[in-house]
């Protein structure tokens, strides 16, 4: 971990701003712009003052990087972006995508992804992903030039493996099962929580209604009116606190969000798995059926019926030259198609060993940053009911002096 690039330089997505361009159809659209700022730690370090250097990119940049590190890694569990356009959100938020609240929440989570790619062991150290935060012009040529849209697997292909794989791995059937569960039960408690902040953002505002009729109150009274007067102050900053709490609310959202995002991700490498094993299936059904041909040439029988068999009952068989130029062939075949499934077979063993080391990684990063959003939306409950605690304690001191 020594070596990340994390260790090395310090990333930050500092600002957003809004942008008006061209797109690829030459129609005007609005879009944000996301400054990524990076500075050498080494420097720093020996007591210098190192230069910061910036550069801006847009979301669909972003969105570039993560499928070519997806495509390029295929066993990694990929670091996923925050949301393009807001899910899950609490009704009395703005779900535009412009809202300067969402731009903001997105932009820390843009620097989350960076941070998240820039410690990971392997990703750390691509060189797409270095040019990504330190060269601006020429970036996408560049991804583009390492060919990775050719590598990529069809959504087609991939429906087709899940569901004709023979032998799966019950490691990554199990692990499959586990992400759509994660995602279930993440999507679940972020809608739990929507309901929560509902409910916490009218308590705070009936409180509002509190201080403005315990101040219109004390407009009437003599011998009570500072009491109430002072109570409906606290009553008013407890309501106008609501903003802050809602703020944390928010980021506590984020957090589980980045997970439910990352069930995806980890779907993503149990498909390549299933594609892997497929292919590999259908490599050895295919040598099979060659040996198996070759078999019944060089014995002159036929084991199951066949188009060919009968063709050659209805016009004659074929002459001693012919067959034996058709085993030859066949034979080749056979060869090739034996290193093309050991080739497949060793590919395999490294892609298990690969992805299941990275999903550990994954897993205990999960248990230490979910512990930890969970831990800090407890304190932030009780922190909240300590504060009505102690706004009803001040109410009662204030119409006590009444």
């Amino acid at each position: 971990m020594d070596d990340c690039l994390a260790k090395k330089m310090e990333i930050t997505v500092s600002e957003a701003e809004k942008r008006t361009g061209r797109n690829a159809m030459n129609m005007q659209e609005t879009y944000t712009a996301y400054l990524i700022e990076t500075r050498a730690v080494e420097a720093q370090s020996e007591g210098q003052c190192a230069p910061v250097d910036s550069l801006w990119r847009r979301y669909s940049e972003f969105e570039l990087l993560r499928n070519y590190l997806s495509v390029t890694y295929p066993h990694i569990v990929v670091p996923p972006l925050p949301e393009k356009r807001a899910d899950f959100v609490w009704h009395k938020l703005s779900a535009d995508n412009m809202d300067p609240d969402f731009v903001e929440r997105r932009r820390i989570g843009l620097e989350n992804f960076l941070l998240r790619v820039a410690s990971h062991p392997v990703l750390c150290q691509d060189k797409i992903f270095y040019s990504f935060l330190t060269q601006e012009g020429g970036w996408k040529e560049m991804v583009n030039e390492t060919g990775f849209q050719l590598k990529a697997d069809s959504r087609l292909k991939a429906l087709n493996a899940t569901f004709r794989v023979k032998n799966p791995d019950k490691r990554f059937t199990e692990l499959k099962h586990y992400s759509d569960e994660l995602q279930s039960v993440i999507s679940h408690l972020l809608r739990v929580r929507a309901r929560v902040a509902d409910r916490l953002y009218g308590v705070y505002k009936v409180h509002g209604n509190y201080g403005r009729v315990f101040s219109e109150w004390s407009a009437i009274e003599k011998e009570m009116g500072d009491g109430l007067q002072s109570a409906g102050h606290h009553m008013d900053v407890y309501a106008a606190s609501i903003d802050d709490i809602l703020e944390e609310e928010e980021h506590y959202a984020d957090q589980l969000k980045e997970y439910l995002f990352y069930a995806e991700a980890l779907r993503a490498v149990c498909r390549k798995h299933e594609l892997m094993q497929y292919d590999l299936e259908m490599a050895a059904q295919d040598l099979t059926s060659k040996k198996q041909q070759c078999e019944e040439l060089a014995t002159g029988t036929v084991r199951t019926f066949s188009l060919k068999g009968m063709t050659s009952k209805l016009f004659g068989q074929e002459t001693p030259e012919q067959r034996e130029a058709k085993i030859k062939v066949l034979e080749e075949q056979i060869q090739e198609g034996e290193e093309q499934l050991k080739t497949k077979n060793l590919e395999g063993r490294d892609f298990v060993r690969s992805a299941w080391a990275d999903i550990e990684r994954f897993k205990e990063q999960k248990n230490h940053d979910l512990k930890e959003a969970l831990i800090s939306y407890a304190v932030m409950q009780i922190s909240m009911c300590k504060k009505g605690i102690q706004v009803w304690t001040n109410a009662k001191e204030c119409f006590s002096k009444m």
